[in-house]
């Protein structure tokens, strides 16, 4: 199988350069022309793809060499891809920044050669003239596989300061195939973990990316940037397909036991019917709204390739889960901004904390994991792990090799993943008596929780990396 969608990389010379700006700029500016664009994001990031989907209509994929090793970029790349006029992929942090210690994995750079795609480079010029002919020389010259085929330049003072850029890269034969005023128009609000996710300012959300689509389209050459996309060199292999991975992962063990100590309150442990769908599917719900907006839209398609119903569920808005469930998912997001929200919906909590206890399959990540916890900055919350979480002034980010230290409704332990940590909470204790992860590095410890059915941890995971996980997850809900 060839795969020849016309595509860019956007990318920048460091975190900060206006990266999210153009590239869902030009994705909502090429959307409006009637083509059919296809965003992807370098990286664990779950909130710019939000923006992206919002300009272009299609959902916003991550490409992460890290989380799901180099030879998925260019299968899952074309997965994303498929039907598209033109994928626009935005890179993380500057363009040779990876995973620490790694080298160039997980960089936009690394990205950029396994999809054979010529890379524009965001430029902030709002301190420099002549300097910027350096900046991009470097840039471009760093690695000869990494083709950095034009320069977007941002945050531009005045007609002077542009002639005074465009001259001195004349110099540079990178060609400028944009100049952008500054603008705060376009600015997105931002807090302690990047910007708002667009599920909490929907409207102010869908003002900013028409922002951000006018400002490409007065200051860029769209036409050549479409014309350096279709320049893109041809990938071979075939597309990453869902039910071709599942169908050939290999089969679940048989059920796991009941692992953890038994739940405080006895009370809490109702008979528990089996609950399935009419034409024998389970019920998968998975939580969404405004608190719980991360996750990689290859979970869902996972799931349902191993026979599940997948339901999203909104915990700030729905009083029960979705009919018929037996088995939930809750990712990653902010209930630490929604905390008395989340708390006063008793009639949910209570619902979640009966299906865990009575031994369902719960995969809990991050946000999950707080939701589940006995309280957050003092409010109740689920209840089904005995732990206090709150806030903290430190953040705890990066790269985690993890393996699975207990049998769970996700994995057999022994099973490797690569994980992603990104939170200012902390939750005490941090671990249970059977822990969800051993982490290898940056220091050697054990976290998370594994409980009944119930897998909680800090980890965010991606798991096209390990299609088993779906399908013993799914398992796990018609045995429990």
């Amino acid at each position: 199988m060839v795969i020849s969608v016309p595509r860019l990389v956007i990318a920048a010379p460091s975190s900060g350069s206006g990266k999210t700006t153009v590239a869902t700029g030009l994705m909502a500016a090429f959307a409006s022309r009637g083509l059919a664009v296809s965003p992807h994001k370098v990286g664990p990031d779950y909130i710019d793809p939000g923006y992206h989907a919002l300009a272009t209509g299609r959902v916003g994929r991550n490409l992460d060499a890290y989380l799901c090793g180099t030879e998925l970029i260019a299968p899952l790349f074309a997965h994303g891809a498929r039907g598209c006029d033109l994928a626009v992929v935005e890179g993380v942090m500057g363009l040779y920044d990876g995973a620490a210690g790694e080298g160039e994995l997980a960089s936009t750079a690394q990205v950029a050669k396994l999809l054979r795609a010529p890379v524009v480079l965001v430029v902030d010029a709002s301190s420099q003239s002549r300097s910027v002919a350096a900046l991009v020389h470097g840039f471009a010259s760093w690695d000869p596989e990494v083709r950095v085929a034009g320069v977007i330049l941002n945050k531009v003072g005045s007609s002077r300061h542009e002639e005074m850029l465009r001259e001195a890269l004349d110099e540079s034969g990178v060609p400028v195939l944009g100049c952008l005023r500054r603008a705060a128009q376009v600015d997105t609000p931002a807090r302690h973990l990047g910007l708002v996710p667009v599920a909490e300012r929907r409207s102010d959300a869908v003002d900013a990316v028409g922002a951000m689509a006018e400002q490409v389209r007065r200051g860029c050459d769209l036409d050549a940037l479409y014309a350096l996309a279709r320049g893109a060199g041809e990938l071979s292999g075939a597309a990453w397909d869902a039910a071709e991975v599942v169908a050939s992962s290999p089969p679940p063990p048989l059920p796991v036991p009941t692992l953890g100590a038994a739940p405080p309150d006895p009370r809490h442990r109702p008979e528990r019917p089996r609950p399935q769908t009419p034409d024998g599917l389970r019920v998968v719900a998975v939580a969404g709204g405004a608190a719980f907006t991360f996750s990689y839209a290859e979970h869902a398609e996972l799931l349902t390739a191993a026979g599940a119903e997948v339901v999203t569920f909104d915990p700030l808005r729905d009083e029960q889960l979705p009919d018929g469930t037996g088995g939930l998912v809750i990712g990653g997001g902010f209930p630490e901004m929604y905390a008395p929200e989340l708390s006063a919906n008793e009639p949910l909590r209570k619902a979640v904390a009966e299906l865990a206890f009575g031994g369902a399959p719960v995969a809990a990540e991050c946000a999950g994991l707080l939701y589940l916890s006995r309280e957050l900055d003092g409010q109740p919350m689920c209840g089904v792990l005995d732990v206090s979480a709150r806030m903290s002034e430190r953040l705890t980010l990066g790269y985690r090799d993890a393996v699975a230290v207990s049998d769970s409704a996700l994995a057999v332990a022994g099973t490797r993943m690569r994980g992603h940590e990104f939170h200012r909470t902390v939750v005490e204790p941090g671990a249970g008596a059977a822990p969800a992860w051993g982490v290898r590095a940056p220091e050697r410890r054990v976290e998370g929780f594994v409980q009944q059915g119930v897998h909680a941890s800090y980890l965010h995971t991606h798991w096209a990396s390990q299609p088993g996980v779906a399908r013993r997850f799914v398992e796990r809900c018609r045995t429990s």
